[in-house]
């Protein structure tokens, strides 16, 4: 299993292939370098790495930056470890990070901290202070410092700076199934089960409230979905809504999951929800009543979606 880590408590002396970037979403197109990197480390008996850096980059050096990631710095970690990366390292992006110089950089991080023989990056990558060192400094530190650089090709590039964008998109829009094919895998929520106001139980469709600390997660369009969960280590389906809840006066946004052949007391439990499906937008019905008829076509929908996997 891969291990994450502060870059601080990173204290191995072996030599590594490393690349840098935020990777958010980790999809097919970050995909494609992550296995190029375990590959080469691999047949090069390099240990791989990742060199991440949080908050984002914008979190730190725009004040109002509102920028709503795929992934939350845990989910990320998951994902690549099911890659086989060996140590995915976390850089706390401060504003005095932000001022070392690309030469500080490279030697105080790369070098002295990460041993680093090989580096895999984009022939667009900037680094330094005010971004001011692109491919051809660092090319130009390797042959100073000992390590040697691969070029991330401009249509690779492209590929993942075009589906970053696309997967944030589509997830806005409620299009989870071009978002999920852009990721290679179900787009997810990670939280804690809360207590709600129990009226989904009223309504004969118990909720988990899932509440969701990181406010930077990108939560997608409003309405209902079909999902999947693995809840002690039982894979269950069930339908999301995430919304205002207007039929019953809502005033603000929930996210609550009805799970399927399911009656385990979860309040406290952190759980991942797999996103499979979009099954229609929020509205508000004229009773209680119409609510729950629609609830029964939303079941409906699920188990017929379900049915196909």
């Amino acid at each position: 299993m891969g291990k994450v880590l502060p870059i601080e408590e990173y204290k191995s002396k072996v030599s590594t292939i490393v690349t840098i970037g935020t990777f958010d979403g980790v999809h097919v197109g970050h995909q494609k370098i992550v296995n190029r990197l375990i590959t080469l480390g691999k047949k090069e008996d390099f240990k791989s790495v990742i060199l991440t850096f949080f908050p984002h980059p914008r979190m730190v050096l725009q004040k109002d930056s509102n920028i709503k990631l795929i992934n939350t710095i845990e989910e990320r970690s998951r994902i690549l470890d099911t890659l086989g990366l060996d140590y995915l390292l976390i850089k706390k992006f401060t504003k005095d990070f932000s001022r070392l110089s690309a030469e500080e950089f490279v030697k105080q991080v790369l070098i002295d901290k990460l041993n680093t023989k090989k580096v895999i990056i984009g022939y667009d990558h900037r680094f330094g202070r005010n971004r001011n060192a692109d491919i051809n400094d660092l090319i130009k530190y390797g042959k100073e410092f000992g390590f040697e650089v691969e070029e991330i090709s401009a249509q690779d590039i492209n590929d993942v700076a075009v589906s970053s964008t696309k997967i944030r998109k589509a997830l806005f829009e409620g299009d989870i199934q071009k978002a999920n094919k852009y990721l290679g895998y179900p787009f997810m929520l990670s939280g804690t089960v809360v207590k709600g106001k129990g009226i989904g139980k009223e309504l004969d469709y118990p909720t988990a409230n899932i509440n969701i600390k990181e406010d930077y997660k990108l939560i997608p369009k409003q309405g209902s979905y079909v999902v999947k969960s693995v809840i002690d280590s039982e894979t269950v389906f069930g339908m999301m809504n995430i919304g205002m809840n207007p039929t019953v006066n809502g005033k603000t946004e929930s996210i609550e999951v009805h799970f399927f052949n399911f009656s385990k007391t979860i309040y406290g439990k952190d759980i991942q929800i797999d996103v499979l499906e979009r099954i229609r937008d929020e509205q508000k019905f004229e009773s209680i009543l119409e609510l729950k008829k629609q609830l029964q076509k939303d079941k409906l929908f699920s188990l017929n979606f379900i049915n196909t996997l």
